[in-house]
């Protein structure tokens, strides 16, 4: 469980500039679009293409990366299940503070527990939260592995790697589910992109 704050004596500013006002001047609301699955699976491919598709249309939007994260805000963290919560913790507050900022923020992430991405998705209001499960069996992540993890995994090199020697807890309902193993990335960006206009979240694009 997550230790309570160790600050005190603080008090939550207000901006007087809101989250509701950004979105009047942008023209779309902001929301955490969180891809989830397991190494290999392509969430940060179709975050990156996602972002570019609406960078492409004049939206606010930015990725936060799992390896990225690591080197600077998690570089003190491991893999260890603490350690992942902590992370994903990290992770939920840094998109919450997107979110208030007006931005769509995609994050691409293991985040293999259950109870880690509810947390996130506690932090924050219904609809603004959506978890994307980037669908891929444990097969294709092992013929994708570019890095060669999943095999140092088998050989007990890496300790506690998903989808390995820890679990991965697929989601029960995610708000979207992408077969990221099976189908190409350019249906994948026009899933992700549908939805969002389903949801209202971003404007449908102007008629040529």
């Amino acid at each position: 469980m997550t230790s309570p704050s160790k600050a005190t004596n603080i008090v939550w500013h207000h901006s007087t500039v809101t989250r509701a006002a950004r979105a009047h001047q942008r023209g779309h609301r902001s929301a955490i679009l969180w891809f989830t699955g397991l190494s290999g699976a392509g969430k940060s491919t179709l975050a990156n293409a996602v972002n570019s598709a609406l960078f492409e249309q004049g939206l606010a939007c930015y990725v936060l990366d799992g390896d990225n994260v690591r080197h600077g805000l998690c570089s003190d963290l491991g893999f260890s299940d603490a350690d992942r919560e902590e992370n994903i913790r990290r992770i939920g507050e840094v998109a919450k503070l997107f979110l208030d900022a007006g931005v769509v923020v995609l994050t691409a992430f293991v985040s293999p527990f259950r109870a880690d991405r509810q947390r996130a998705r506690a932090l924050v209001e219904a609809g603004d939260f959506l978890e994307i499960h980037c669908a891929a069996g444990l097969e294709v992540c092992e013929q994708r592995d570019t890095k060669g993890l999943y095999a140092k995994a088998r050989a007990g090199e890496i300790k506690e790697f998903t989808g390995i020697s820890s679990p991965y807890e697929a989601p029960e309902a995610p708000e979207l589910l992408v077969a990221t193993g099976e189908q190409s990335l350019d249906d994948s960006v026009a899933q992700v992109m549908a939805e969002l206009e389903r949801r209202g979240i971003i404007p449908a694009p102007a008629e040529p």
